[in-house]
């Protein structure tokens, strides 16, 4: 008996570095009446976001050994893992924008890219089953 399962794929995290202010505990006067706490600046990196083109190679990795391992433990062998591949594409063109005194001409362009969305993991358990009618 086979059985499939399918992992998906996340983007990366994209990261930035930020300057923050971070309170030392300390205290200052002010106009000699008023406290002011005391704080220091500090860089830090923090997640801005999530690619659009780029997958977390680590984090798919991750989860088909988590899949292939829980598998195993069910009593199947992995027999096969294929990538499931998405994509996405753009254009734009305009036919007679440009005038040159003679004519008229236009421009165009467009790209496309892929992408692994996931992987099917399958696993069969050794058991054969055989049906006669």
């Amino acid at each position: 008996m086979n059985k499939t399962v399918y992992v998906p794929s996340y983007f990366q995290p994209i990261y930035k570095e930020v300057t923050v202010k971070v309170p030392t505990g300390n205290t200052k006067r002010f106009l000699g009446f008023i406290d002011i706490e005391e704080k220091i600046r500090k860089k830090e990196v923090v997640q801005e976001g999530w690619s659009d083109c780029q997958v977390d190679g680590e984090r798919l990795n991750e989860d088909i050994t988590r899949t292939v391992d829980k598998l195993n433990q069910d009593g199947f062998e992995v027999i096969s893992i294929t990538p499931v591949t998405s994509g996405n594409w753009g254009f734009k063109y305009d036919s007679g924008s440009i005038n040159n005194g003679t004519g008229r001409g236009g421009y165009g362009y467009g790209y496309g890219y892929s992408y692994t969305e996931g992987v099917r993991c399958t696993g069969n358990s050794g058991h054969c089953h055989l049906f006669f009618f």
